[in-house]
């Protein structure tokens, strides 16, 4: 086992994903204000640099968490809270700009979002399946919620991209 470095010492990971170029994007447990924020730190040099938030377009609303960036850093998905969603928490995604920025974040929709909470966006290795959790009340209706497991295809990524 290896240590990040010095630089990540002082962030509480929840969860961390890399793309192909070596490229870090993690999330934070946030304060009591639930205000986590989405990082990012690449691979400069053979040297890992201090890492660094990623932008409003993706760091805005009350909740940012659980990141998933593409193999080609096409894009970056996540849950968050915004009033715009559909309910506790749903799956975002940005994709990246011709000059390198961030757009602004979409909404997955209703095909993956309800009034529940959705989190944990992953794509499958082979492109072909998106992977996510929802809170959903336990059998019976008692206790806390359970976290249950969904796929659909991951052309929905395709279908959200915009047009030149």
């Amino acid at each position: 086992m290896k240590s990040l470095g010095s630089a990540f010492e002082e962030i509480r990971i929840m969860g961390l994903t890399a793309s192909r170029n070596g490229t870090l994007v993690l999330d934070e447990v946030g304060g009591p204000d639930g205000d986590g924020v989405i990082r990012y730190s690449r691979l400069i040099d053979g040297k890992r640099e201090a890492p660094k938030p990623l932008p409003r377009e993706i760091n805005t609303g009350r909740w940012n968490a659980h990141p998933f960036i593409a193999p080609d850093e096409s894009y970056i998905m996540w849950n968050g809270e915004r009033e715009s969603g559909y309910g506790d928490s749903d799956l975002y995604i940005s994709f990246r700009q011709p000059d390198g920025s961030w757009g602004e974040a979409i909404n997955l929709g209703n095909e993956v979002n309800t009034e529940a909470e959705e989190g944990g966006p992953q794509v499958t290795p082979d492109g072909k399946y998106l992977i996510f959790n929802r809170m959903v009340p336990r059998a019976g209706g008692d206790g806390e919620p359970q976290s249950d497991l969904y796929w659909i295809d991951a052309q929905i990524i395709e279908d959200l991209m915009p047009r030149k």
